[in-house]
């Protein structure tokens, strides 16, 4: 069994690769039972265990391990971690442990990037990243390899972390830290959200015609990054109605609230990417698309990693 590092997982894993081998995973379907999801009170705070198995009819197996401790923010340490268990169909034989957070972050920022490709205008030029975490650079390389991005606005609650990014892509990119979340929004072709924020940040009355809003962070119930304006006045779409109905918080809130219906809900990502459902229906139309992750997403993403690998001559 090869073990895979995080270096490696960056160096092998092209967003290029990994977006088209999404989109044909979301079309072409695996099995992909709810993902195990296990609260653990810890003694500086509440944590969580992800467990995310899923495997092709007649091919790869994997299943994944997260752990997720948003204290770990207090300390300067990411708040995702993990390991990916890749396994051949034909006799369940391991082949690869992966660093899964590595894996996680790309495969997340893939997704969102792929769901872009479909309902962000063709011509979007500024990125707004909400959030200066471990994934903030990873949306801003996915989203640039499927859109012309030439401006990218970082807003976070520390400006140095999103100084930092700035001056990180300040030779790819016109980047600007921002303080106005409002202004910031207005000027944004994309917006994209990676925090891990209970309450809401962006506001629906800032949205303006064309924009298309991403949100990843929210990935539980009691976690929000919009209010409900914002799924009144967008066209909203899910990467899986099943992960929506069960864990996004962004939209069950709104329905709680009264403000949002699940009906309303134009589609899931394969229904678009498929075909059967209509994506972006203008150049004015306001698009949202929430993610809260899927165990096919890992699946899709181990196996382009495993089949982009190098091998040793045997």
């Amino acid at each position: 069994m090869q073990v895979v590092s995080a270096p490696d997982v960056a160096r092998y894993l092209s967003w290029k690769g990994v977006i088209r081998r999404l989109h044909h995973t979301f079309v072409n379907g695996v099995e992909s039972p709810p993902r195990h999801h296990h609260a653990m009170h810890r003694p500086d705070g509440e944590a969580t265990m992800l467990l995310m198995p899923a495997w092709e009819a007649a091919g790869y197996i994997g299943v994944k391990m997260v752990n997720v401790f948003p204290q770990n923010a207090d300390h300067g340490m990411p708040a995702i971690s993990g390991l990916y268990l890749l396994s051949e169909g034909k006799h369940g034989q391991p082949l690869a442990c992966i660093d899964g957070s590595e894996l996680t972050r790309r495969r997340t920022a893939a997704a969102s990037a792929l769901a872009a490709q479909a309902l962000a205008n063709e011509n979007a030029e500024t990125l707004l990243v909400v959030g200066t975490g471990k994934l903030a650079p990873m949306v801003i390389e996915a989203h640039a390899s499927v859109r012309p991005i030439k401006r990218v606005l970082i807003w976070g609650r520390n400006p140095s972390k999103a100084a930092a990014i700035a001056d990180e892509y300040a030779d790819r990119f016109d980047t600007q830290v921002v303080e106005s979340l409002p202004t910031a929004v207005a000027e944004a072709d994309i917006v994209s959200c990676v925090t891990l924020s209970t309450q809401p940040i962006i506001k629906g009355e800032w949205l303006t015609p064309g924009t298309h809003l991403d949100l990843i962070g929210a990935f539980r119930p009691q976690m929000r990054e919009t209010d409900a304006e914002c799924l009144r006045r967008a066209d909203v779409f899910v990467d899986t109605y099943a992960g929506a109905k069960g864990e996004a918080g962004d939209i069950l809130q709104a329905i709680e609230e009264e403000g949002f219906r699940f009906d309303e809900i134009r589609g899931e990502l394969e229904e678009v990417l498929s075909g059967t459902q209509l994506g972006r229906t203008s150049e004015d139309a306001i698009t949202l698309f929430k993610s809260v992750g899927a165990s096919l997403e890992d699946l899709a993403a181990a196996i382009e990693l495993w089949e982009s690998l190098p091998r040793s001559p045997s």
